[in-house]
């Protein structure tokens, strides 16, 4: 991995064969980062994609083991029990421009891996909603 700062804002090349969720949690821990918003685009294989089922308050896992196109990557950053928590979503496109989306859980940089991070200067944090069965976000004590 790769950066270069930029007041609140951080540019993250994530190289070939790295983890995207897991390389991008340990850089919100090494630089501190609480909250804050993630963008970005590449190339990703090994992909663990979910949909949530309210009713049954769980995960419907999708595993993606081919090179797709990451054509958008859109979380947020917040802490969940004391550390920094990234809940991200994609799309994703195959060599036939067929289109996939959800959670992502984790997924591996096939080429290239180019994220813009903004630090958000915030106190928020994720709290269980024991009526959704998520930790959702939380604005107050």
């Amino acid at each position: 991995m790769q950066y270069k700062q930029d007041g609140d804002t951080y540019i993250i090349h994530i190289q070939q064969n790295e983890q995207v969720m897991a390389t991008l949690t340990q850089f919100c821990i090494d630089h501190e980062i609480q909250n804050g918003q993630i963008s970005g685009i590449g190339a990703i294989k090994d992909i663990e994609l979910g949909a949530y089922v309210l009713e049954e308050q769980e995960y419907i896992v999708y595993n993606v083991k081919e090179i797709w196109e990451l054509t958008s990557y859109q979380a947020n950053i917040q802490l969940k029990d004391g550390e920094p928590f990234i809940h991200a979503h994609i799309n994703i496109s195959d060599h036939k421009m067929n289109v996939k989306g959800g959670h992502l859980f984790e997924a591996t940089v096939a080429a290239v891996g180019e994220f813009v991070l903004r630090k958000i200067n915030t106190d928020g944090k994720r709290v269980l909603d024991p009526e959704i069965g998520l930790a959702t976000m939380c604005f107050i004590d």
